[in-house]
């Protein structure tokens, strides 16, 4: 348990975590808002709409992650925080204003959506990164995991409260009180002294350094294999807030308030699978294409609940193995990358996992006009799998190993076939594969 919690021991990471953690509560309870907003209020429950509003939020991240990670290499990232954390909260409030006024119109709010997702385009590297300026290199995947860990407390909190005061007061006000929680962060950043964070090189000024970092990536094969994984799983199977909408409301009748909760419920499992990670240590490749498969397994059955409450049940599981994917890759891809690039890959990381939204979640809200919402979940299902399938294949291929069924341990293990010698006798050595990956 101890080392599960590690980096909170570090003062300037803790901190940081407790100003993040309120703070993305409240951005958990805007998504909420603002999401049953457009599904209720602003369109007679169209998945569709939903899914072009986060297309628009999620959008920019494709455009402008080269740029964002360049900039989250090169300059102050704890500046680079202050401004872009303030610019959001300004945004919640204008957004928070206008709903209240009762002028509110869907247009408005794809408008905000989009600048709303300019400006986290350019926040999420440098929040991703910053987190190695706060902890040695050896704390970095147990920061990564407790990053996530605050980020899924904030999601199962976050979206019950939000439920409740949109019913309540409306989404209008839940608009404010984020913009509120944005304050949370701007203080803690104001304690941390900047004399006190690490100091890590940073890329030279000059051409070629958006170029420097894809090339980079492009012969690290370790590395595409993990961001191809994340890309399907993120475009096609990390559609939660649609899911559950197209379920909660379309298929069982129910209410933003059940919305709210079932949001919390699966990320009771988001949260156990952030802390898991925590406590594992090193990130492993067979650990993120494993979860991968197991979210996809999941969320099948998730698609096939009969009624609300089993669908709660299912959504532990689906939020546990999709954050441990998620996680895991988050952290593998960090840890292995050189800290000079570290932004631009990071950003390219970001863009992939969320970019891919604008693709994916018109085309699930599609399916659950169409077809119905469970549908919509087999989507997810699918991704997991072929995901998982894509990751295994890579592995057996790249480090030339052989899977079989290992009955002590009761699951598949990977070996790799060594020249035999006199003490073995020739016979084929168990492996740990992630060992073999060529940094």
């Amino acid at each position: 348990m101890r080392s599960t919690f590690k980096s909170l021991h570090i003062l300037n990471y803790r901190i940081w975590f407790i100003g993040a953690l309120i703070s993305n509560i409240g951005t958990w309870m805007q998504r909420t808002a603002q999401d049953w907003l457009v599904f209720d209020h602003l369109s007679a429950q169209d998945a569709g709409a939903m899914g072009i509003t986060m297309a628009l939020q999620l959008g920019p991240q494709l455009f402008l992650a080269p740029v964002a990670g360049l900039v989250a290499d090169r300059f102050n990232r704890k500046q680079l925080l202050v401004l872009t954390q303030s610019s959001m909260a300004l945004l919640s409030a204008a957004l928070g204003a206008l709903v209240l006024s009762g002028a509110a119109q869907l247009w408005h709010v794809y408008i905000f959506a989009l600048l709303l997702g300019v400006v986290s385009a350019l926040d999420a590297p440098v929040r991703q990164t910053f987190v190695s300026e706060l902890v040695r290199d050896d704390y970095l995947p147990n920061a990564v995991a407790l990053n996530s860990a605050s980020f899924n407390v904030a999601r199962m909190i976050g979206p019950a409260v939000a439920g409740l005061l949109t019913v309540a007061i409306g989404p209008g006000w839940v608009f404010l009180v984020n913009t509120v929680t944005f304050l949370a962060l701007l203080l803690s950043l104001a304690k941390i002294p900047a004399a006190s964070l690490r100091q890590l090189p940073r890329a030279p000024a000059g051409k070629g350094r958006i170029r420097e970092g894809l090339r980079y990536v492009r012969f690290r094969p370790d590395i595409v294999v993990v961001l191809v994984g994340v890309f399907i799983v993120g475009t096609l199977g990390l559609n939660f807030v649609l899911f559950i909408a197209a379920m909660v409301g379309t298929e069982f009748g129910l209410d933003a308030g059940a919305f709210g909760l079932m949001n919390s419920i699966m990320a009771i499992g988001s949260v156990a699978g952030a802390l898991l990670s925590a406590g594992r240590g090193r990130p492993r490749m067979r650990v993120i294409f494993g979860a991968a498969g197991a979210f996809g397994l999941t969320s099948g059955l998730a698609a096939l609940a009969p009624d609300y409450f089993w669908f709660g049940v299912a959504l532990v599981p689906v939020g546990l193995f999709a954050i441990t994917m998620m996680t895991s890759a988050n952290g593998y891809v960090q840890t292995t990358t050189d800290p000079v690039m570290r932004g631009r890959v990071m950003a390219l990381y970001m863009a992939i996992f969320m970019g891919g939204t604008p693709i994916g979640a018109p085309l699930v809200g599609w399916v659950a006009n169409v077809a119905g919402a469970r549908w919509s979940m087999g989507v997810a299902a699918a991704s997991g799998l072929i995901a998982a399938l894509n990751g295994i294949v890579w592995i057996v291929r790249a480090k030339q190993l052989r899977i079989a069924f290992n009955r002590r341990a009761r699951g598949l293990r990977y070996f790799r076939v060594v020249p035999g010698s006199s003490a073995t006798g020739g016979a084929a050595r168990e492996e740990d594969p992630d060992d073999a990956v060529d940094r």
